[in-house]
């Protein structure tokens, strides 16, 4: 067990703490101002954006090192799709975000996870894309900004959290159009 692979296994750990915090832990509200939010919020934010940096520095250290294994390519994706989905559901749980973008998010990774599979047994590696990328940027602020409760944009009456929703979900069909379309072969060849 390499220390690219460890960090993804605390990624995945990390889930169910984020998870616990969102929906069955209460640790009280933090007032600021006319703002309140709760300590769980805070803190499972603060755990979430700590888990998803770790999304590149693991990969990092394997191609730095050249420690990348099978274990760590099946490991981290799926530590990406766990911990934006579990807390994706979360956030629908308590009512911070539509149901229709929660499943167009989750139907997108299982899509592009099941092309992903299609591949390998092709033989083929498919790597992520720049929109894929993008995609996941734009949901790690969007899920960022509705753990806040939209803070600090909503002491402007600006709803950036809705905003990030919808472009969220744009990109994410966007760029799960663009990774069958740029590899339809793969769907030709089974």
């Amino acid at each position: 067990m390499n220390l690219a692979n460890r960090i993804t296994i605390v990624r995945i750990v990390l889930v169910p703490i984020i998870v616990l915090l969102l929906i069955n832990v209460d640790l009280g509200p933090l007032v600021i101002s006319d703002f309140t939010i709760t300590w769980n919020q805070v803190v499972a934010t603060v755990i979430f954006i700590i888990a998803a940096s770790t999304d590149g520095l693991d990969g990092y250290i394997a191609r730095k090192r050249k420690i990348v294994t099978n274990l760590g390519k099946l490991l981290d994706p799926l530590a990406d799709k766990l911990l934006v989905a579990a807390v994706l559901i979360s956030l629908l749980q308590m009512d911070r975000i539509d149901a229709w973008i929660v499943i167009v998010i989750i139907s997108r990774e299982f899509a592009v996870t099941g092309l992903r599979q299609i591949a390998l047994l092709e033989g083929v590696v498919l790597a992520a894309s720049k929109w894929g990328k993008w995609k996941t940027a734009v949901q790690i602020t969007m899920i960022i900004a509705l753990l806040l409760n939209n803070f600090p944009f909503a002491f402007l009456d600006f709803r950036f959290d809705l905003i990030a929703s919808w472009v969220a979900a744009l990109i994410t069909v966007y760029s799960g159009i663009d990774y069958f379309l740029k590899n339809k072969d793969i769907i030709q060849l089974s």
